[in-house]
């Protein structure tokens, strides 16, 4: 039988994967996805599968220096969480940042699905990149 999170449980969660962002604990970020859990950027083809999320964003911390995904509002609605954030970053020296939301369903404790919307080409212009890193992973 499957845990059911309380809001404020499922809020908790988000706050603890925005902190494993910004000390850029890669495994961690991974493992709170299920085993065939989904990170999808809207923009991108999914990624599934909790090893595929880590090669993803393992791989986003090439040249990454900081990044801190602040959260402006955070809520549950029937169920999902939502977080509305301003993700701001440095790599290779050079300061960026995007606005993000990202909405999160759970299985248990774990990340079941998280699909992210953004503007695609403001965040590889902020973040300096010319190769979308989509194309890198596949």
């Amino acid at each position: 039988m499957s845990v059911t999170l309380s809001d404020e449980q499922k809020i908790a969660l988000g706050r603890e994967m925005a902190e494993a962002w910004r000390v850029m604990d890669w495994r961690k970020v991974a493992d709170m996805f299920t085993l065939d859990g989904v990170l999808h950027s809207m923009m991108v083809e999914p990624v599934v599968g909790r090893e595929a999320v880590y090669k993803r964003v393992a791989g986003l911390g090439d040249g990454l220096e900081s990044i801190t995904l602040k959260i402006r509002h955070m809520g549950v609605v029937d169920g999902v969480l939502f977080m509305e954030r301003v993700d701001e970053f440095v790599i290779r020296g050079k300061p960026g940042s995007a606005p993000v939301v990202g909405v999160l369903e759970f299985e248990g404790p774990l990340i079941k699905v998280w699909r992210e919307y953004y503007d695609r080409a403001h965040l590889l212009k902020a973040m300096g990149v010319v190769e979308d890193f989509d194309q890198k992973t596949r």
